[in-house]
């Protein structure tokens, strides 16, 4: 029986071949799409579940209320951990870690590693990292151990055994001995290192709780309730923090218990790191939950699309294959089996789709990788899982395809088909209609998806940012200068081609910053603390990045005490509430009971993305050395680069020169929005390339069956516009309805998207009517090949073939 269903399934591909090539083609898109990103989601959702207790570990991330809004910062002090594990018994184990960069040499190598990392002595444990050689018990115990990665090892010890070498780490010539090796970090962890070292090198004897730096992991017991747990650290902020907080700001005990609520310590599942969290402070870039939802929707509706044109198509055929469903009725074949001929012949359509699918997969496989920042190979598709997922597709989407036409056309009445009286009714008209409506829908709501995204991208990067990014270079090691380092700067200004240099680590776009809390000082006492972050600058800081001043001035050589004083933005004037007077000559204190006089507003700038509101900032004198910024002005980046490079040698440092360019680091900041851009852009130019498959299959068979019309009503006197409108507006009505039903669709939908940016666009009619516009256009387009064809065609051959 299947060898007949499966001989007849070829026989109608053959004798249908524009048909079957657009199903088989339209699936096998869907089918790509929907399998790349089943693989991206299932990527996404298995970050951080490596680890034996994975369940169990939770980071503590610390709230801190200020500026009206509440700031999460996902790590703590260094205290913390051990104070928390001793006070409360759910807590079985901690681990620290604290991420670092800094030159490594080995010999007479020596490259700048940005993926170190400080670790406790158990923290190999309690990410189930194991060691190829060393013990993960002992490897971290002991000051100045240090675990390297397998391609860190074979990178400066080439094939030689790395286990018990010692390097050089920083630039103090501190040496470390290799006690481990292991083979690399998950790639589905929420950071990666090269190599870990031991915490236990600082020799920390006063640990504090207020401050932060340290990313700190709890493995709670297995009965414990994370929820119950978070409520008790309130008594450790009345018992560590406060004081600390009246210490440093130098207020009564009674004002620093006001702060007991500003700071709150919580728990996050280590497996939630990833998609929940978005921290301007986290180790890596994370994922998005918002994005895989939209995504795994995006792959099914695409899908979907696929299907629909199956169905479509399938049922515009029916009249075709109707006399063929009457002769098997008569001859006795019953309507079980016809069904199951009709699914047969979808499913082995859908096996045809699949394979083709596997191509594409294969073809588009780096591509997807680069646009998703994955790293998954050909090898993924071909384990016993993936292989039963893709016949479980394979089969369900031949059934949901092919499950309405294999009823329809199984329910025909033998005698009216081969009288020839058979009619495919009013309901299969309204269904076709529904179909059409819905790809269309589909693919107008992507059309002005991916044309919202790409406006707020192009706002986003041609922004006023309230400095100069162009031609701008960063040198992130200036401290290998030592004390030549204004010397070196000096040096750099005689270029002509120099416009200005500054000696600081603090560039916009970077998340090098420190901060501190602050109150204003005003006349009837203290003003209310706010999270200030602090830019450490010179004197030519303002030249350099082209920045403006509202009020006041900036530091200057002129005045010998403006290493007392601050200048501030004006997000920190209207948070401490000074915005309806004049902030010149008022003070400010900070953390340590330090108190600073403002003379001078800068004008606010965007120092992070533009999707984050503009935080209050301040700028101070010194303490700004390890970075140089240079403006420069020329055609010939190239030979400026080499001449700096001369320059840089000359000063024996003792390390390379490396730099990058502002406006590069700013594009960086925009690489998320880029990739989803791009990615609306393939899922949109996808959706219309199925639904005008889809439009064109249905319109010849459309125009097939209404021959003998068409070529009556040109023997009349019908033009070919006339015929063409004939034939066009069923289509052109269902496509405008679709583009009805997708505007407030699409609008809502990305009016939530929006509001994650702090500085967006508004959605304008303009958007919608370009949309409206190129989903007419294209589907005019897709009727008209066929249309005009028709239209063209001789009546008399026309009304011959009836």
């Amino acid at each position: 029986m299947f060898k007949n269903y499966l001989k007849t399934a070829l026989r109608n591909f053959t004798r249908n071949k524009a048909f079957s090539f657009i199903n088989i083609f339209g699936l096998a898109i869907g089918l790509t799409c929907f399998v790349l990103i089943t693989v991206f989601v299932y990527d996404e959702l298995s970050y951080d579940r490596y680890a034996a207790d994975a369940n169990n570990i939770y980071r503590v991330n610390l709230n801190v209320t200020g500026n009206g809004d509440v700031a999460v910062y996902p790590n703590v002090d260094f205290a913390v951990g051990e104070g928390m594990r001793n006070a409360f018994p759910e807590i079985k184990s901690f681990a620290r870690m604290a991420p670092a960069k800094d030159f490594v040499k080995y010999d007479d190598k020596q490259f700048k590693e940005d993926k170190l990392a400080f670790a406790d002595s158990n923290f190999l444990q309690l990410f189930s990292i194991p060691l190829t050689e060393g013990s993960d018990k002992e490897a971290l115990v002991q000051p100045n151990s240090v675990v390297i990665s397998k391609a860190f090892a074979k990178k400066y010890f080439g094939n030689a055994d790395a286990l018990g070498k010692s390097i050089v780490i920083g630039l103090h010539d501190a040496v470390y001995k290799v006690t481990g090796v292991f083979d690399k970090m998950p790639s589905n962890s929420h950071f990666h290192f090269d190599a870990l070292i031991s915490i236990s090198t600082w020799h920390v004897t006063n640990p504090t709780w207020s401050n932060l730096g340290m990313f700190t992991y709890l493995l709670l017991n297995k009965n414990a309730d994370p929820k119950k747990l978070e409520a008790k650290f309130q008594q450790l902020v009345a018992k560590y923090i406060v004081p600390e907080v009246q210490r440093d700001m130098g207020i009564s005990l009674a004002e620093a218990q006001k702060s007991v609520n500003t700071f709150v310590f919580t728990l996050q599942p280590v497996t939630d790191i990833h998609l929940y969290s978005h921290t301007k402070y986290e180790l890596e870039p994370n994922g998005d939950i918002q994005y895989v939802y939209i995504f795994s929707a995006l792959a099914l509706f695409i899908l979907l699309l696929a299907c629909v044109n199956f169905t479509n198509l399938s049922i515009a055929r029916s009249v075709k294959r109707a006399k063929e469903v009457g002769i098997r009725k008569v001859m006795g074949s019953g309507k079980m089996q016809l069904i199951k001929q009709f699914l047969s012949e979808s499913v082995l359509m859908s096996f045809c789709a699949m394979l083709l699918a596997a191509g594409f997969i294969i073809l588009l496989l780096p591509y997807f990788n680069q646009l998703s920042g994955k790293q998954i190979t050909v090898s993924s598709f071909f384990n016993y899982k993936a292989i039963a997922f893709m016949l479980i597709l394979v089969l369900l989407v031949g059934v949901v395809a092919g499950v309405y036409p294999s009823f329809f056309l199984s329910s025909f009445n033998p005698v009216k088909v081969l009288k020839g009286s058979a009619s495919a009714g009013k309901q299969k008209n309204i269904l076709r209609s529904g179909l059409i409506v819905f790809q269309f829908f589909v693919s107008t709501a992507l059309i002005i998806a991916t044309i919202i995204v790409y406006q707020q991208l192009n706002y986003m990067q041609n922004k006023k940012l309230g400095y100069d990014k162009e031609q701008v270079l960063f040198l992130p090691d200036g401290r290998l200068m030592g004390n030549n380092q204004d010397a070196f700067r000096q040096q750099v200004l005689q270029d002509g081609r120099v416009v200005a240099a500054s000696i600081s680590r603090y560039v916009p776009g970077s998340d090098m910053m420190d901060g501190t809390q602050v109150h204003p000082v005003n006349e009837n006492g203290n003003g209310a603390e706010i999270h200030m972050n602090i830019y450490h600058v010179d004197y030519d800081y303002l030249k350099t990045l082209g920045m403006q001043m509202k009020q006041g001035r900036f530091f200057s050589k002129a005045f010998s005490t403006d290493s007392q004083v601050v200048v501030i933005n004006e997000a920190a004037v209207n948070e401490l509430g000074w915005n309806k007077i004049d902030p010149v000559g008022k003070t400010i204190v900070r953390s340590g009971q330090k108190a600073f006089k403002v003379i001078g507003v800068i004008k606010d700038f965007n120092y992070t993305s533009a999707k984050q509101k503009i935080a209050p900032l301040m700028m101070m004198l010194g303490n700004n050395y390890g970075g140089l910024i240079i403006k420069i002005k020329t055609n010939d980046i190239p030979g400026f680069l080499n001449d700096l490079k001369t320059k840089w040698n000359a000063f024996n440092p003792q390390g390379p020169l490396s730099y990058t360019f502002l406006d590069d680091n700013f594009a960086a900041l925009y690489a998320s929005e880029l990739r989803t851009q791009q990615i609306f852009s393939a899922f949109a130019v996808i959706a219309i390339i199925i639904a005008g498959l889809g439009l064109f299959g249905l319109s010849a068979f459309v125009i097939e069956q209404r021959t003998k019309e068409i070529g009556i009503r040109k023997v009349l006197g019908a033009s070919v516009q006339n015929v063409w409108l004939l034939v066009s507006k069923e289509f052109l009505t269902l496509v405008i309805i679709a583009f009805i039903i997708a505007v407030p669709v699409a609008y809502w939908a990305m009016h939530q998207w929006l509001q994650g940016y702090a500085y967006r666009i508004d959605i304008g009619a303009g958007i919608f009517i370009i949309a409206g516009f190129s989903t007419v256009l294209i589907a005019v387009i897709t009727i008209s090949f066929q249309s005009i064809k028709a239209a063209i065609a001789n009546p008399v051959k026309s009304l011959r073939t009836e």
